[in-house]
């Protein structure tokens, strides 16, 4: 009969992953939510008039949880915290006693359950209902998402209207002043969709989005009520998840994507640039910050009809969203890096508020320079007021 001392790496071993399963078994625990006993049924909860109270009825009926980001992010680092465990209690037994050990074959299908749920960390946050960064939020390509905020401003008034684009090439500066009105209507259309998912094991992620952002001098009746300027933006991005803790915020997401941004026009109003655009993205609670420097792809000197628009658009923006009971405000902010005169730079503040269902009203300001392509150079502050049909979250 074996004598203890041999015994002892076996139940050394079996008992570290007898352990790691019992904690395994618990850390789902923080991310169920309860669902009352007493549950209507579906067909009940029709006759409910607030959306609110309505979804939350078909929520309880169907049996579905309420996402719990704090949960999964408990469980994603006790997942990692067993896995260096199991990683110890193997270096100190021997390869013949883990080979000998009474574990059992129906025990491997852990390692995959700590796989899962490391993966889906930060599943239920403002970045993961976004970009679908945890695993199991994940919901396949060529299908279309939100991107940047859907809004419609019939109101939108410049305290100084540019009349006079200009640029450094001669090309693309206008030699007789524009009849441009201080009040037009602004509007942005916004998507983005997935065209490979899990390019990389079980993470990173390859977008194709569309940004158009137009402005229109509806009101000029005197010209025709001409489209002032119209900026297509599309772009492609590879986006990864993370997960660590920077102070108290969660890092959540890395990306890179190339970007393309021109308003179209034949010249003197001909204006467009490239760009590598990185992405860093951390939230916490009700809050998702958004860090983006960029680097310009240059063109040459003849084709470029706004070389100097790194030094008033930027090198890179920063974007704060706050949300709460149904109101979200936004603040982004952007400058050249650079100092003297060639510091410039830009804040924008939207809110966005429910009216009824979808429906959401919408206010905008911005200062600084850029707030079109054709305006790169030209500093005013704006104010729109309209509705909007997304957000950023």
């Amino acid at each position: 009969m074996p004598t203890p001392r041999h015994e002892a790496p076996h139940n050394r071993l079996f008992l570290a992953r007898h352990a790691a399963l019992t904690l395994l078994a618990a850390a789902p625990v923080h991310t169920l939510a309860q669902v009352p006993a007493h549950a209507a049924t579906p067909e009940a909860c029709v006759s409910i008039n607030v959306d609110a109270d309505r979804l939350a009825c078909y929520d309880a009926a169907l049996g579905r949880g309420a996402r719990d980001t704090r949960g999964a992010d408990i469980a994603a680092k006790e997942a990692k915290a067993i896995q260096k465990n199991l990683e110890i209690a193997e270096e100190v037994v021997p390869q013949a006693a883990q080979a000998e050990a009474p574990i059992g074959s129906d025990l491997y299908p852990m390692e995959e359950t700590l796989d899962r749920a490391i993966a889906n960390a930060g599943k239920g946050s403002l970045l993961d209902s976004r970009w679908e960064l945890a695993k199991d939020s994940k919901l396949g390509t060529w299908n279309f998402r939100a991107y940047k905020p859907v809004y419609l401003l019939p109101a939108f008034w410049s305290s100084d209207p540019n009349q006079t684009p200009s640029s450094p090439n001669p090309k693309n500066t206008v030699d007789t002043p524009l009849d441009v009105d201080e009040l037009e209507a602004k509007f942005q259309l916004s998507f983005k969709t997935k065209a490979w998912e899990n390019v990389f094991g079980d993470n990173g992620d390859l977008w194709m989005a569309y940004t158009q952002s137009s402005h229109w001098q509806v009101y000029s009746s005197d010209t025709s009520r001409p489209f002032r300027e119209t900026n297509y933006e599309p772009e492609v991005m590879l986006t990864f998840r993370n997960n660590y803790r920077l102070g108290g915020w969660n890092g959540r997401l890395l990306g890179i994507g190339v970007n393309h941004q021109s308003n179209g026009r034949a010249d003197p109003l001909s204006r467009s640039w490239n760009r590598v655009i990185g992405m860093i993205g951390l939230d916490r609670e009700n809050w998702a910050l958004t860090v983006r420097p960029w680097w310009r792809i240059e063109e040459s000197a003849n084709d470029d009809n706004n070389r100097d628009i790194e030094d008033y658009v930027g090198r890179g923006d920063a974007t704060l969203v706050y949300v709460r009971g149904g109101h979200q405000f936004s603040l982004m902010g952007r400058h050249s890096l650079r100092g003297g005169d060639r510091s410039h730079g830009a804040v924008q503040f939207d809110w966005g508020f429910p009216i009824s269902n979808s429906l959401r009203g919408h206010v905008q300001v911005f200062d600084g320079y850029g707030e079109s392509l054709i305006d790169y150079n030209h500093k005013a502050t704006y104010i729109g007021l309209g509705i909007s049909l997304f957000e950023w979250y």
